[in-house]
């Protein structure tokens, strides 16, 4: 079995029910491989927004020219190194739009970072440095393994918007032209392989500002916009209001004093995963497999009305229901009846998610350590922890071939699929269906590290 229908594979549900959205924040990260210009391209938008002000840019410059790397490398440990390790985020507006940017580190060792940076972006500039590949070749360019990882998490992570951004060009001087051409050859032979949807390959010269914040005509042959005239166009990620109501509650409040006994006395707070709940709704509880009717709904403001995915909500039931931090509210759903048989039973409503102890998952391995079978970790679904155990390693991508191969173990910062028991049974989806329900975290019960990031099949 090839990765291109799997692991690679881009999720072609969305779950997206609303609009494309240009106009709110865009958050978006650049990632890559070491070196590759990430700090620096932030430092230039920063600068020729005019995002910043003089002392700032006092405190960056040496003999009269600004290091723009120093803008998100704050670190002492940064500095000294000159590298990147934890996400930077920084924040400028454009008379268009807002954004906020994560600088991911490049180094293999910090992939969690960059992981946890791209699982809340909206889009993701991939930066290439054209300096670091032999692009003068017979046939297609290698590109570095750290350029195709971080374009497989993303896209994993089902980042809408994925840029790659062909730095340093300036340095190659008249074969600049050329090895764009070259270099973008391979960047679409790969993206096709791996079924990565690309909004656009540009030309870039972070250090001069080419192709940035102001485009620069021809140059390289490419007569498309700026950087960040496309981030001014991009949409943020839609809410997922098409699937149905799913809710993991993070914070019971209590009403004590309430002499109201037509209802619950309890609001249960949160933000909403999926879909709409309003007054009226019949709700299941997970894990006590109770139902219940929504009375009350609130946003975050506490003001009445529906509230959908993305946002939060206190939910008051109309009765005294035994739900903690970590349980579900799920909505109902009637499966359809068999049609065939004229005296089968009217099906009854049930929960839209089905609870399950056994799991398959695509996992990115980010602990030190291997993942082998027979460990056991600590899983977060939701807000609620449960025992996991690694029943068997199913298959490990190779990142240069894109194919899968069998494996005893996932090493290190690489991408494979994995099957997993848990304590206790969780109500999921496919990851292509929701990023909430259908996503988990693997954390090691001595360390207490972040070890892996699960997207369910």
């Amino acid at each position: 079995m090839t990765a291109t229908n799997t692991i690679a594979a881009p999720a072609h549900s969305t779950g997206a029910g609303s609009t494309n959205d240009t106009s709110s924040a865009l958050r978006f990260i650049t990632c890559g491989s070491v070196d590759d210009g990430k700090s620096t391209l932030i430092g230039r938008l920063l600068v020729d927004s005019k995002a910043v002000l003089q002392d700032q840019l006092a405190n960056v410059s040496k003999s009269g020219e600004a290091d723009l790397a120093l803008f998100t490398d704050g670190l002492s440990a940064e500095r000294e190194q000159g590298i990147t390790i934890d996400v930077a985020y920084r924040y400028f507006a454009t008379p268009t739009r807002k954004f906020i940017i994560g600088d991911a580190p490049g180094h293999e060792q910090y992939t969690r970072n960059m992981v946890t940076a791209a699982s809340s972006a909206h889009a993701a500039v991939v930066l290439v440095d054209a300096t670091k590949l032999k692009w003068n070749v017979d046939g297609l360019v290698d590109l570095l393994p750290q350029t195709r990882r971080h374009s497989l998490l993303v896209n994993l992570l089902r980042v809408p918007g994925i840029i790659f951004a062909v730095n340093k060009l300036d340095a190659l001087g008249d074969d600049a032209t050329a090895a764009f051409a070259k270099i973008s050859e391979a960047l679409q032979a790969f993206a096709k392989q791996a079924g990565i949807a690309v909004t656009a390959t540009i030309p870039m010269s972070a250090l001069k500002g080419h192709n940035v914040v102001e485009a620069t005509p021809g140059w390289c042959g490419y007569q498309g916009p700026s950087l960040l005239a496309l981030l001014e166009t991009l949409p943020v990620t839609a809410a997922e209001t098409d699937v149905p109501f799913a809710f993991p509650v993070q914070w019971v409040e209590k009403f004590h004093n309430s002499a109201d006994t037509s209802q619950g006395r309890r609001v249960f707070w949160g933000r909403v995963a999926t879909g709409t709940v309003q007054v009226g709704d019949t709700v299941s509880i997970h894990p006590s497999g109770q139902t219940a009717v929504v009375a009350q709904v609130v946003n975050h403001a506490r003001v009445p009305g529906s509230v959908t995915a993305g946002h939060g909500a206190g939910i008051t039931l109309d009765r005294e229901v035994d739900v903690s931090r970590g349980d579900w509210l799920l909505a109902q759903v009637t499966p359809a009846a068999d049609s065939d048989d004229e005296f089968a039973d009217t099906p009854k409503p049930r929960a839209f998610a089905e609870a399950t102890r056994e799991i398959k998952a695509t996992v990115a391995w980010m602990d030190d350590e291997p993942l082998v079978a027979g460990r056991v970790y600590l899983a977060l679904h939701g807000h609620r922890w449960i025992k996991a155990k690694v029943k068997r390693i199913v298959h490990s991508l190779d990142i240069n071939t894109l194919q899968e191969h069998d494996a005893t173990e996932i090493a290190p910062n690489a991408i494979g699929h994995i099957e997993l028991a848990l304590q206790e049974a969780i109500t999921a989806v496919p990851y292509a269906q929701s990023r909430v329900l259908g996503s988990l975290i693997l954390v090691d019960t001595a360390s207490h590290k972040t070890s892996g990031a699960l997207l369910l099949s």
